[in-house]
């Protein structure tokens, strides 16, 4: 292990800070501003560091894109419901125009269907009258040829 100018390095390989006294190295002793550090240390850190920035950057820049596509489906969705309201409404009116116009022919539809059962009636006795009329008709021709 290289040990920096001034710093004595014992047997089991700790050496000593200039201030503080013996450190296991002056890479990872804590931080004096006054201290010379280790530049690799700091470069290293600066690349965490940022490193850790970019990711925290990505984790919100994906968290707001999140909310947009949110914020865009919820619009799409009221644009939707609106329009089934519009639908709705326009069904419900529709309705009531058909039930109203119903009710004004109701009246008529009642007198086709009485119209309807006398024409029945009507039919059956001109099959009766003509059943009748041929059997009258066939026993005058029996009194005919009499």
């Amino acid at each position: 292990m290289a040990t920096q100018s001034g710093d004595t390095c014992s047997d089991d390989g700790v050496t000593d800070s200039p201030k503080k006294g013996p450190t296991l190295s002056t890479s990872t002793s804590s931080f004096e501003a006054l201290d010379p550090h280790d530049p690799n240390l700091s470069k290293l850190a600066t690349n965490m560091f940022q490193k850790t920035s970019d990711y925290l950057i990505g984790e919100l820049t994906l968290t707001q894109e999140d909310y947009k596509l949110l914020e865009a489906m919820n619009l799409a969705t009221i644009t939707k419901y609106s329009d089934m309201k519009q639908i709705v409404g326009n069904i419900v009116k529709n309705m009531t125009d058909l039930k109203e116009k119903y009710d004004q022919l109701r009246p008529l539809l009642e007198q086709i269907d009485q119209i309807e059962d006398s024409v029945v009636k009507l039919e059956q006795a001109a099959y009766k009258l003509d059943s009748y009329s041929k059997r009258l008709e066939a026993k005058f021709k029996s009194l005919e040829k009499r």
